[in-house]
C-alpha cells in the first residue's frame, strides 16, 4: 500500500543529501567503512514502521544484481520491502538506521549464486536438469546501524539477508530447445535453503573479519512463477547471533499475496474477493470503457493488511478522470472497511491517471490526480 509513497520518500531523502541540512537532521561519523566518514541522519521518520536512513544515500554494493536474477518485477519489490518489514522484529526502527547492503558486492553475490546452485551444462538430458534445479536466485543484503553510547558515531549493529528461492525451475536442455518447467515443493526448497544459508554464514564468518560479531537475520523468500501478477512471499526466518556460525532452525513466516479475482482468493478469502468483485461490478455499471481490474491482497496470519487495486480505463478528457476518481472515492467509503491499507491506481494506456489511498485505522481518503 505504501510502496508509492515510500518511493517518493526515498527519492526525497536522496536529493536532500545534496542540499544544506536542516534543523531536523544531525551529523554523525559512520564507522565500519575502513575510514571514518561523515554522514547525516534525519531526526524524524515518517512513522514508527519506517527506518531513518543514512544520508547521502548509498546504493547497494551489489546494485543491479537483483534485476538480472529475479525475472518478475513484483517479486523484486516485495522481497526488498518484505525484508525490511521482517527486520523490524529484530532491529527496532526506534533505535536503528537503515542502509542498503555495503559489504557483499556484485562479484560476491554472483559467486554465491553460481557456487551454491547445482551445475548442469547445456546438452544434458531432461532428467538431469529436473533432478538438479537451480534453487537460489538472489542474495539480498540490508544493513542496520545504531548510534554509539557516546553519541556522534553510528556503526553497523546488524545485517539482514534475504535468500530468493525458486518455486518453479525453468530450463532448456540446449540452445533453441523449448523451455520446460519443474515445480519445486516448499519442503524441498527449505531443505536446500538451510544448506545455502549455512554455507553463506560460514563464508561470512571465515572471510569477513569485521562482521564476526555482527548478528545476522536470514529470511527465505519463495518466488512466484515468472508470469504471476502478484509476488511471492517470505516463508521462514532465523537469527544468527554475533560470533555464531550456526543456523539453528527456522521460524515460520505466515504471509501471502493473493490475486483477486482468482480461484485461490475465492477459496481462502471469500468475503474479500466478493468485495473486490462487487467493486468491479459497480465500476462497470458507471463506466462503459471499463475493461477489468486486478486486485492484490497482502495477508499476515490470515488477516488482510493491504489491498491494492489497479483499474485500467480509457479516458477522453481530464473531466472524465476527475469524475471517475470522485466516483471511486465514494465506492471506497461505502464498500471497504478501514482496518487495512487500501490503494487504488487508475490508469490509461498512456499513463497513471489518479491514485487514491487510505491508511488502516483512518477515515480520510487521500487523492492525487496526475497532470
Amino acid at each position: 500500500m505504501k510502496k508509492w509513497i515510500m518511493l517518493i520518500v526515498v527519492v526525497a531523502l536522496f536529493l536532500s543529501g545534496c542540499v544544506q541540512r536542516s534543523a531536523n537532521e544531525e551529523e554523525v561519523v559512520q564507522e565500519d567503512t575502513g575510514e571514518e566518514e561523515t554522514s547525516i541522519v534525519p531526526s524524524h521518520r515518517l512513522s514508527g514502521e519506517n527506518y531513518r536512513m543514512i544520508l547521502p544515500y548509498k546504493p547497494s554494493e551489489a546494485r543491479g544484481v537483483i534485476t538480472r536474477q529475479i525475472a518478475n518485477r513484483v517479486d523484486i519489490d516485495e522481497m526488498e520491502e518484505g525484508l525490511r518489514r521482517l527486520s523490524r522484529d529484530v532491529y527496532d526502527p526506534e533505535d536503528y538506521y537503515f542502509q542498503e547492503g555495503q559489504y557483499f558486492d556484485s562479484s560476491r553475490v554472483n559467486n554465491w549464486i553460481d557456487d551454491l546452485n547445482p551445475e548442469v551444462n547445456l546438452g544434458a538430458d531432461e532428467e538431469t536438469f529436473r533432478e538438479n534445479p537451480r534453487y537460489l536466485t538472489h542474495v539480498l543484503e540490508q544493513n542496520y546501524l545504531r548510534q554509539t553510547e557516546e553519541g556522534g558515531n553510528v556503526r553497523l549493529e546488524g545485517i539482514s539477508i534475504g535468500l530468493a528461492m525458486k518455486s518453479v525451475y525453468q530450463f532448456q536442455t540446449d540452445v533453441g530447445e523449448p523451455y520446460q518447467y519443474e515445480n519445486i515443493s516448499e519442503s524441498d526448497m527449505m531443505d536446500k535453503a538451510t544448506e545455502i544459508a549455512q554455507d553463506i554464514v560460514n563464508d561470512i564468518r571465515e572471510n569477513d573479519e569485521e562482521l564476526n560479531d555482527i548478528p545476522i537475520m536470514i529470511a527465505i523468500y519463495r518466488e512466484e512463477e515468472q508470469s504471476s501478477p502478484v509476488p511471492g512471499n517470505f516463508v521462514a526466518k532465523t537469527n544468527v547471533a554475533g560470533g555464531s556460525s550456526s543456523v539453528d532452525g527456522w521460524e515460520e513466516v505466515d504471509e501471502e499475496n493473493i490475486l483477486f479475482p482468482s480461484d485461490e482468493g475465492q477459496e481462502k478469502y471469500y468475503d474479500d474477493q466478493e468485495r473486490v468483485t462487487n467493486f468491479g461490478n459497480e465500476i462497470r455499471d458507471f463506466f462503459p470503457n471499463y475493461v477489468g481490474m486486478v486486485g492484490e491482497g497482502f495477508y499476515m496470519e490470515g488477516e488482510l493488511q493491504k489491498l491494492r487495486i489497479d483499474v485500467p480505463i480509457e479516458f477522453y478528457g481530464k473531466g472524465e478522470v476527475i469524475g471517475f476518481t470522485q466516483y471511486v472515492h465514494g465506492l471506497i467509503e461505502d464498500m471497504f472497511p478501514n482496518y487495512y491499507d487500501i490503494e487504488i491506481n487508475i490508469t490509461s494506456s498512456q499513463k497513471n491517471e489518479s491514485l487514491l489511498y487510505r491508511y488502516a485505522g483512518e477515515d480520510e481518503i487521500h487523492v492525487h490526480i496526475y497532470d
